[in-house]
């Protein structure tokens, strides 16, 4: 391609075929795409705006360019105004915000000429820091025209000490995140009483990223803010905004605890969509056992971005980890200094865990248009409203459905065309996705699994609403059908304690601290320059031992460190800069236990069950992988202790007359298990709203508690997170799934896009990718036939 620096600029309008056919000149490049797929352009539909709308806000709204309401944000207003709680479900950019915004202004106008109290108050809720700042500025230009009568502000960790009792006195609109809902708010009611006791709306934005163990605290954190409001009188509306969903009023409610009514129907308009799949080639390079070496998607998603952003094409490259994203940028701009020094100025990194300040700069630099390109996670697609970019590329698929059209959706805003491209890693989801474009492209998106009665998740909330006002019998039905069983455990930890017709929290600690609602397993770790001392952030406690072990590499903006020591106890990880010539990959040990079957079925001869089970997993070592190839250069040990989680598993057994079936000696055995353990991980997230990282596998030729060889998938959070009984109820299509990604790749004996895995602790010895295919086919057979919409 030719290099050509354009003229800085907000982004160019060039139709997206014009860009996908620039990155495919040459044989090779052509090569990579193995499906593209055109969404032709939709025409938008109006309709007015309720009448109990306020005139002053209408007019705000046109003053801001937008003369008449789409028809799903006129019919969202329409059921807040009701009193109705209503989740809108339409796609990116279809103007969600307007919808819950233009129904909140005129309820804060309205009580804003009360004769006397404070007047009415909105929430809303995001689930970061940056998408609530975002927000706090949508609002503050939409609101202008509207005067004193919308005092919004931000309410988070970042929030000035001086400015919160403001925040907490005057404000009408507070933005803030659940985070800071369960510690900081709810904890202390009482001053924010007269805020509460006027709270008419709760907008809820992205809830489609409350699942799992993470959606399961949450949907607690709502019903004690429920019951906290009442105890003030008031009983608010909730306003959900999400992106495409299956069943979003079922997840609404799940997550809310009330009825909620849904909009789906997506009225606005929508530019071309030109969405490319792209499966980097095979390299001459072999792995692990031989297994052939596919170029990395971080390498062929940082040449995607270096060669979009010298076609001035404004881009975000979504990437699945903070290392990826950090590499993404460093390749980008090693590559365009090469082209011109000041385009590499023009892409940079942005992902969670950095400091406030920098997250701020970045943000402005894009909305600025001073940057052409961003690699970044998931930390961005929550982070803010990003308007005006032409192109969108997938490092690896995002783990769902919905997810995957949530990114993709970032590119085409205001009707123009947009890019997307999905860049297939070696992975056997992603090899399966890419040859299967019906998976992506004919199927809906799906449920958000989120399990509310998990006793890991229901306990602390129960004693943090304690603590906020104790407990009482009426109180119980809120919290969901396991409370009353959990009453009398936290009783006998002395946690509770009864007086009369109450239960009280018993210790001096505050109890909103005994967990960490998104899961992470005890507070950050915190990265520090060892030679200044200065921070430069932080990494999940349940992530550490993989990420921040000694011996590890850390990339931070742009540049590379070494971790020279982990202090667990004091949760502080010390590094040097460095530039080495490598990456750094974890390996690990598990085991696991079965603690209770909680169901059963037969397949033939075979079981499948789910239940209880726990969990010992220890990182044992760490491999060094070259850059670009991800050749293996060496292994180092480590000394870290084991870690053991109680949590919920799906797992099926098989018999030695199976075995016999199948043609699976007992020196494959081993290998067959472990390769179908492997690749039914990789497939699950097809099935679940989950990611392949949200789970863990075992399997064991003669398993101690089943006496028969045996396959375990179980969740990777305390108490389980629904993703394992998800897995239980789809399991023929999820297994059956899985045998044709095997069976389809066309490796030999097995590779990373089929049954190797990227986190195996094992270094994926043994697999039989053959004798794999033999036994699930054997297996299913005699599988019982579930509906499509299982």
């Amino acid at each position: 391609m030719a290099h050509n620096q354009l003229p800085r600029q907000a982004g160019i309008r060039t139709s997206p075929r014009t860009v996908l056919g620039r990155l495919t000149t040459g044989a090779s490049r052509a090569a990579r795409i193995t499906h593209t797929e055109h969404l032709p352009p939709r025409i938008g539909t109006h309709a007015d705006w309720p009448r109990q709308i306020r005139p002053e806000v209408v007019d705000a709204v046109q003053a801001a360019g937008i003369e008449r309401p789409w028809a799903h944000q006129a019919r969202t207003a329409e059921h807040a105004l009701r009193g109705e709680s209503v989740v809108v479900a339409t796609g990116t950019a279809s103007g969600k915000s307007l919808a819950y915004l233009a129904p909140v202004l005129s309820a804060l106008l309205d009580g804003s000429e009360a004769p006397s109290g404070r007047g009415t108050t909105a929430l809303y809720l995001a689930p970061t820091k940056a998408l609530a700042a975002d927000q706090r500025r949508a609002v503050a230009d939409l609101a202008a025209p509207l005067g004193t009568g919308i005092r919004a502000a931000v309410y988070d960790g970042d929030t000035p000490v001086e400015e919160r009792e403001w925040v907490r006195q005057y404000a009408n609109y507070v933005l803030t995140n659940p985070d800071m809902l369960h510690r900081g708010i709810l904890p202390g009611h009482p001053r924010w009483s007269s805020f509460l006791r006027a709270l008419r709306y709760v907008v809820i934005d992205e809830c489609h990223t409350y699942r799992g163990v993470f959606g399961s605290h949450v949907a607690q954190v709502l019903r004690r803010l429920r019951r906290v409001c009442a105890r003030y009188g008031s009983s608010p509306v909730f306003l959900l905004a999400s992106a495409t969903a299956a069943d979003p009023a079922v997840a609404a409610t799940r997550l809310t605890g009330l009825p909620v009514v849904e909009i789906t129907d997506d009225s606005s308009p929508r530019g071309e969509v030109v969405f490319a799949l792209w499966e980097p080639p095979l390299t001459e390079l072999h792995g692990e056992q031989g297994a052939p070496i596919r170029r990395t998607a971080t390498a062929e998603s940082a040449d995607l971005l270096t060669d979009l952003a010298v076609q001035g094409v404004r881009t975000v490259a979504f990437v699945r980890s903070r290392r990826g994203a950090e590499l993404i940028a460093l390749i980008a701009q090693e590559r365009l200094a090469e082209v011109d020094r000041s385009l590499a100025d023009r892409v940079a990194a942005y992902r969670g865990g950095y400091l406030p300040e920098e997250r701020r700069a970045l943000e402005r630099a894009l909305h600025s248009g001073d940057l052409l390109g961003l690699a970044a996670t998931t930390a961005l697609e929550l982070g803010m409203d990003v308007a005006g970019l032409d192109a969108v590329v997938l490092a690896g698929y995002p783990g769902t459905r919905a997810s995957l059209w949530q990114q993709a959706g970032r590119a085409g805003r205001a009707g123009q065309g947009a890019l997307a491209i999905l860049v297939a890693r070696d992975d056997p989801l992603d090899t399966y996705l890419v040859h299967h474009p019906e998976a992506l492209f004919r199927q809906p998106v799906e449920s958000t699994v989120l399990d509310p009665d998990n006793p890991y998740v229901l306990a602390p909330h129960l004693c943090a609403a304690a603590a906020e006002l104790p407990l009482t019998e009426a109180d119980l039905e809120l919290f969901g059908p396991a409370t009353e069983e959990l009453m009398p455990q936290l009783e006998q930890r002395r946690l509770l304690r009864r007086r009369a017709t109450a239960w009280h929290w018993t210790r001096r600690e505050r109890a909103a601290d005994l967990t960490d609602i998104r899961g992470e397993g005890g507070r950050p770790v915190q990265i520090v320059e060892a030679t200044t001392g200065r921070l430069l952030g932080t990494v999940d406690a349940s992530a550490a031992h993989a990420t921040v072990h000694e011996g590890a590499v850390h990339l931070h903006q742009g540049r590379s460190y070494l971790v020279k020591q982990l202090d667990l106890e004091d949760s502080v990880a010390l590094v040097e800069e460095a530039s080495p010539p490598y990456s750094t990959t974890a390996r690990d040990t598990t085991a696991i236990s079965i603690l209770e079957t909680t169901t059963e079925v037969p397949w033939g001869d075979a079981r499948l069950c789910f239940g209880s089970v726990e969990v010992t997993n220890q990182v044992v070592s760490f491999l060094r992988r070259k850059l670009i190839s991800g050749e293996v250069l060496g292994e180092s040990r480590l000394d870290l202790p084991p870690r053991t989680l109680r949590t919920r598993a799906v797992w099926w057994t098989v018999t030695d007359d199976q075995l016999e079936d199948a043609r699976v000696a007992p020196e494959a055995l081993g290998g067959a298990l472990h390769a179908a353990e492997h690749a039914s991980i990789g497939m699950l997230p097809l099935f679940a709203t989950c990611d392949r990282w949200d789970i863990g596998g075992v399997s064991i030729p003669l398993h101690p508690d089943t006496l028969l060889p045996t396959v375990f998938v179980y969740d990777g959070h305390p108490g389980g997170a629904g993703f394992a009984e998800r897995a239980f109820h789809t399991a023929a299509r999820w297994l059956t799934a899985t045998r044709e990604a095997i069976a389809a790749c066309e490796c030999e004996s097995g590779c990373p896009s089929c049954i190797q895995s990227p986190k195996c602790g094992n270094g994926n010895d043994p697999l039989d990718k053959k004798a794999a295919i033999r036994l699930l086919t054997t297996l299913l057979t005699k599988a019982p036939p579930q509906p499509a919409d299982t």
